[in-house]
């Protein structure tokens, strides 16, 4: 069992005196540096002029280039994307770090895979809420906050976890739980949940049940409906109480098909290839298949994310969705 720590483990105080800087203002670097400015802590924003520079303005930030921000910051946060870290990294903060500052990231990719490798005499340690940015800020707004993850990779002052904890109290997190973990089990847990449940697990189930029914004769509307559109009312279910409370309140013949059914899709041979794309990412195998994907201009990615666009689930479904408008896209 992990550790946990809450509000009464943590000490704010840790962070008096010291600059924090955000690298990047998107939805959650923007989440984390209005929370930690609202806990009363000393926040710069580093990011390029542009969208992002512009919203961290309109929040009234201290906002900067990325270089001065990290010259300026004890506790440095890298909140882009992970693809262009490394090179944000390595330009842009790696030559403004000072001995003794602490390095954060929200998600393990670059550290585990040794795409970024600080200099041995800073702090490196990861604060990552199980949270999309919005949540974050809209749980902290009402006093509440999202549970998240800290682990420590490099402990140089023997402070690290002080100033994790101090960190995630500060963004709401320790209101709902800090749950100590390492950079390599978040990494690894993180991109398998992504393949095969998160997204790549379920796209592919809702491509193939639509394929099965329309080729089956079905209309792709009622396809549509059946195994896409209301995926999200079972999944609220789930998010709510489980498995076992979702069950509780779907029907009977629902719950018998479920029990009896569920098995056979998700069968013996999917378990194997679960195991086999687990083994892909413990080994740094698909963490080396995205790096050079990157690095030759992404030909797979955008041929495949392309594909899938163009899928008749696709057409169909933005079809149907216009003609409800209770549903709003987000841009």
């Amino acid at each position: 069992m992990a550790n946990i720590y809450y509000d009464n483990d943590a000490d704010l105080s840790v962070l008096q005196g010291k600059t924090i800087a955000i690298i990047g203002y998107g939805i959650q670097g923007r989440a984390q540096a209005l929370n930690l400015r609202d806990s009363g802590c000393e926040v710069v924003v580093g990011c390029r002029p542009g969208k992002s520079w512009e919203a961290a303005q309109e929040d009234g930030m201290n906002v900067v280039g990325t270089e001065e921000a990290a010259a300026r910051g004890d506790i440095i946060q890298i909140l882009t994307q992970d693809h262009l870290q490394p090179e944000i990294y390595r330009h842009q903060v790696a030559p403004h770090l000072q001995d003794g500052n602490a390095l954060l990231f929200s998600h393990g990719f670059n550290i585990h895979f040794n795409q970024i490798v600080p200099p041995p005499t800073v702090d490196v340690l990861m604060v990552a809420p199980k949270g999309p940015g919005q949540l974050v800020r809209t749980e902290f707004e009402r006093g509440a906050g999202v549970p998240a993850l800290l682990a420590i990779h490099q402990d140089y002052t023997g402070n690290a976890k002080e100033i994790g904890k101090a960190y995630a109290k500060a963004i709401g997190a320790t209101r709902a739980g800090l749950f100590e973990t390492t950079f390599q089990e978040e990494t690894e847990t993180d991109l398998f949940g992504e393949q095969v449940v998160l997204c790549g697990g379920v796209s592919e189930l809702i491509r193939a049940a639509f394929d099965t029914l329309v080729e089956a004769g079905y209309s792709p509307e009622m396809a549509y409906f059946e195994c896409c559109h209301e995926l999200k009312l079972i999944v609220d279910l789930i998010y709510e109480g489980g498995i076992t409370g979702m069950r509780q309140r779907v029907s009977d013949t629902a719950k018998y098909g479920d029990m009896t059914r569920g098995r056979r899709v998700i069968n013996a041979a999917v378990r194997a290839e679960m195991k086999q794309i687990l083994h892909e990412v413990q080994s740094g195998q698909f963490a080396r298949e995205w790096i050079l994907e990157n690095r030759v201009n992404r030909p797979v990615f955008n041929a495949l994310f392309q594909r899938d666009a163009n899928h008749l689930v696709e057409q169909v479904g933005a079809r149907l969705r216009s003609m409800m408008p209770w549903i709003k896209q987000k841009p």
